[in-house]
């Protein structure tokens, strides 16, 4: 784990360092004096040679200082603390509503396999797995709320005014970040339970007259989840960092939005910070995904190299 996030905080600092443009001039804008662009730059650090700046924020990062966002005049930590709230609610919200109707079309593909049922879901599964998260929030965008204005663009809402209306601005942006999650998630319940459903065991279970629901949900179901487990893992911090592009079409005030405004702002700290905990969330989930396998299916051994 250790070493990945260091090859991680590694890139991320070299990468930042290519950006073009001046951090200092793009905070301090085009108007500002030398002087004052020249003090801003020591007050960055960038006044110094970058293997010195890189042995300076490998230094903090292992103390736990990310560093001060110019941008937001605020530490990095504390500004990621009081975003991944926003983004966390935005990302599950998408991931449930995307796990439910993924895995439930998935699973009546499998029980229809070969029909037109299979077919119209297998189409639009690989259509949401392909298609630009951008494009499809401007296409929602201009029908429900353009033409037909029904639904806010802007914000997350605020509770003062009731649940409805942090309901009412969460749709739009959920929706757009559950499809591609809900592609994949049909894709591979299909795949796992027609695996599943041709067993052994499950032909012995239809023998015996155990009624065919049950046969399909609770015992197929059961059997097909490992996949399923490990896709949600995956797709849970993929979807945490694909909100990056829902929250800065929607205006969403979470992670997504912080990382836009530090990119156009140069905002070298705080582009790490964040990059840095996304990574973070990749390994974490990542861990997670090995736990709950290794309950799912105790046969696993991962010290054996799954043997």
């Amino acid at each position: 784990m250790i070493p990945t996030l260091l090859v991680v905080v590694s890139l991320t600092f070299f990468l930042t360092r290519m950006l073009p443009g001046d951090p200092a001039l793009a905070i301090l804008g085009p108007e500002a004096e030398a002087d004052e662009i020249q003090l801003l730059r020591q007050e960055m650090g960038l006044d110094k040679s970058l293997p010195e700046q890189y042995v300076c924020y490998i230094a903090d990062v292992c103390r736990g200082n990310f560093g001060e966002s110019y941008s937001y005049h605020q530490s990095v930590l504390s500004l990621i603390i009081s975003r991944i709230p926003n983004t966390l609610m935005l990302t599950l919200t998408a991931l449930i509503f995307s796990l439910v109707l993924g895995v439930g079309a998935g699973v009546l593909a499998a029980t229809r396999q070969n029909t037109v049922i299979d077919y119209c879901i297998s189409v639009v599964a690989l259509l949401g797995v392909s298609m630009p998260v951008f494009w499809l929030a401007l296409m929602l965008i201009l029908q429900f709320s353009v033409k037909m204005n029904l639904l806010p663009v802007m914000g997350m809402g605020s509770m003062e005014k009731g649940i409805g209306d942090v309901i009412s601005h969460m749709l739009l942006p959920g929706l757009v970040l559950a499809v591609i999650p809900m592609g994949t998630f049909a894709r591979t319940t299909r795949s796992s339970m027609i695996d599943v459903l041709g067993s052994d065991s499950i032909r012995c279970l239809r023998a015996r007259g155990i009624r065919e629901s049950k046969v399909i949900w609770i015992h197929g179901l059961k059997n097909a989840l490992p996949p399923i487990v490990t896709v949600f893992g995956l797709q849970l911090a993929g979807t945490f960092a694909g909100a990056i592009v829902t929250e800065g079409i929607f205006s969403w005030p979470g992670m997504g939005t912080v990382i836009n405004t530090a990119i156009n702002n140069r905002d070298y700290s705080l582009i790490q910070g964040a990059v840095l905990f996304i990574a973070i969330s990749f390994v974490f989930c990542n861990m997670l995904v090995d736990i709950f396998y290794m309950l799912l299916n105790p046969k696993v051994d991962f010290e054996n190299g799954g043997h």
